[in-house]
C-alpha cells in the first residue's frame, strides 16, 4: 500500500491536515476493493481528486474512468446518458446509443452531485448497485454491466431523503464506505500552502514573478470562511497575479478581491457559544407566542368578569379578581399590559353588550406579519430607551448595526 505523502506527490495533494489525512487514507484503504463509495464535502473541496485516487490504485485502474455531473444533465436526457435508449424511443432519438454504464464495464464511473438525480433515475441506479442489470430507453431487454461506482454531494443526502427528495435505501447502498473531506476553513494550515503553489504557477503562466503576502494579508487569508473553499483560493491567487503589480500584497490590497463574508443568520449579541444564540427571526417567532399566550390570558380575565357580573355586590369576589389580576400583571412584566381597573363595590360593571364587544374585538385574528410585529417592537424599545439604539439594540437581541438597519428601512427615525 502505497504511503500517504506518496499519493499527494502522485496526485498533487497539497496539505498536511488531520482531516486531510484521515480522508486520504480512507480512500487508499477501500481503492483496492470493489465496494461502492460516498464522497462528502462542501463545492470546491477537490471530491473529483478523490474519486481518481481510488480508481488509479484500484484493481479497475486500466479500465475506463468518466465523471459525470449529475446536476448538469436535463432530466429529460439524464437516464438516456446514463442507461442508453433504443432508435425511436423518444422524439430526437434518431440512433442506438449506448449509456455511460454500458461503455464504462469494467472500468469506474463517478457521479457527482448524486442528490440532483431525478427519483425515477434513482430507482434505476439502484438496480445496477443491487445486481448489475439496467434496462435502455425504450427497451424492455435487460442487460449487464461491471461498474465500481463513486458517488459525490455537497448536500445531506439523508436530509433530502427526509424530504422525499432522494431514496434512502439508495443513500444506505452509495455509503458502503464514506469519505468527508473537509473544507477549507477547517485546513486553516494548508491555507498558505496552497495560495504559494497557486502564486507559484501562475507566475510561470504569466511570466512574472510569484505574488507574497505580508503578515496581515496571510492572517486574514487564513481567518477567511472561503465558501467555494479551493477552488475560490485557487481563483483568488490568479486575481493577484494578474492585477498586483509589485507582487506584495498587504491586507487591504487582499481584502479588495476578497468577496465580503455573509453571516446566514444574525446573531444575537452576547457570551453564549453558537449553539445557544439565535437569530432575530427565532426572537420575533418567540415574542409572537408570547404575545398570543398574553393574549389567550386576557381573554381568560374578561371572561372572569363577565362571569363576575352577577358578584359584583361580593367584597370577596372583587378581592379574588384584584388578586388574580395583580399576579399576571407580575408575570408578564416586560409585556405591556392593558388598563384594567379592577372592580370594587362602588364601581359600575359595564353593560352585557360592551363586554361582548370586548370579547368579539380580542376574538379577531391578530396580524401574523413579522414585518409588523418588527416595527413594533423596535419602537416600543426605543421609546423605553428614550431613542438610546445601543440599549434597544441590547434589548431585542441584535447588533446595534443590525438595529440602525431596520430604521432605515422601515422608516422609523
Amino acid at each position: 500500500m502505497m504511503h500517504i505523502q506518496e499519493i499527494k506527490q502522485r496526485f498533487e495533494i497539497i496539505g498536511n491536515s488531520q482531516l486531510l489525512n484521515i480522508a486520504l487514507e480512507t480512500a487508499v484503504k477501500v481503492s483496492p476493493t470493489d465496494i461502492t463509495v460516498l464522497i462528502n464535502g462542501e463545492s470546491g473541496v477537490g471530491k473529483e481528486a478523490f474519486s481518481k485516487i481510488i480508481h488509479a490504485l484500484s484493481n479497475r485502474k486500466h479500465g475506463p474512468f468518466i465523471a459525470v455531473n449529475c446536476g448538469a444533465i436535463p432530466e429529460g436526457t439524464i437516464d438516456s446518458e446514463l442507461f442508453g435508449h433504443e432508435k425511436g424511443s423518444f422524439t430526437g432519438a434518431h440512433d442506438l446509443r449506448k449509456g455511460y454504464f454500458e461503455t464504462v464495464s469494467g472500468g469506474t464511473i463517478f457521479l457527482d452531485e448524486i442528490g440532483e438525480l431525478p427519483l425515477e433515475t434513482q430507482a434505476r441506479l439502484l438496480r445496477i448497485l443491487e445486481s448489475g442489470e439496467f434496462i435502455k430507453v425504450g427497451s424492455s431487454k435487460v442487460q449487464k454491466t461491471d461498474v465500481r461506482v463513486i458517488a459525490a454531494s455537497n448536500k445531506d443526502l439523508l436530509e433530502l431523503a427526509a424530504n422525499g427528495r432522494f431514496r434512502e435505501d439508495l443513500y444506505y447502498r452509495l455509503s458502503t464506505v464514506p469519505i468527508k473531506v473537509p473544507p477549507l476553513r477547517e485546513r486553516k494550515e494548508d491555507i498558505n500552502l496552497l495560495f504559494r503553489k497557486f502564486s507559484a504557477d501562475f507566475a510561470e503562466k504569466y511570466h512574472s514573478k510569484p505574488v507574497v503576502l505580508e503578515p496581515d494579508a496571510l492572517n486574514l487569508l487564513q481567518n477567511y470562511r472561503w465558501p467555494g473553499n479551493i477552488r475560490q483560493l485557487k481563483n483568488i491567487a490568479e486575481q493577484l497575479s494578474v492585477l498586483d503589480e509589485d507582487k506584495i500584497v498587504n491586507a487591504v490590497e487582499l481584502s479588495r478581491v476578497l468577496p465580503p463574508e455573509r453571516s446566514a443568520l444574525p446573531m444575537l449579541m452576547g457570551n453564549n457559544p453558537p449553539e445557544q444564540q439565535f437569530s432575530e427571526r427565532d426572537i420575533f417567532y418567540k415574542v409572537l407566542y408570547d404575545l398570543r399566550k398574553d393574549l389567550s390570558d386576557l381573554k381568560s380575565i374578561v371572561f372572569d368578569m363577565m362571569q363576575g357580573n352577577k358578584q359584583v355586590a361580593n367584597p370577596k369576589s372583587d378581592n379574588q379578581f384584584s388578586h388574580h389580576f395583580t399576579t399576571h400583571d407580575r408575570d408578564q412584566n416586560n409585556m405591556v399590559q392593558p388598563n384594567i381597573v379592577p372592580l370594587n363595590n362602588n364601581a359600575p360593571m359595564p353593560g352585557n353588550n360592551q363586554i361582548i364587544d370586548i370579547t368579539e374585538a380580542q376574538s379577531e385574528p391578530e396580524s401574523l406579519s413579522l414585518e409588523h410585529k418588527e416595527i413594533e417592537l423596535i419602537t416600543k424599545s426605543l421609546k423605553r430607551h428614550h431613542g438610546k439604539r445601543k440599549k434597544a439594540a441590547q434589548e431585542l437581541g441584535i447588533s446595534e448595526r443590525t438595529l440602525y438597519r431596520k430604521i432605515k428601512q422601515y422608516d422609523l427615525e
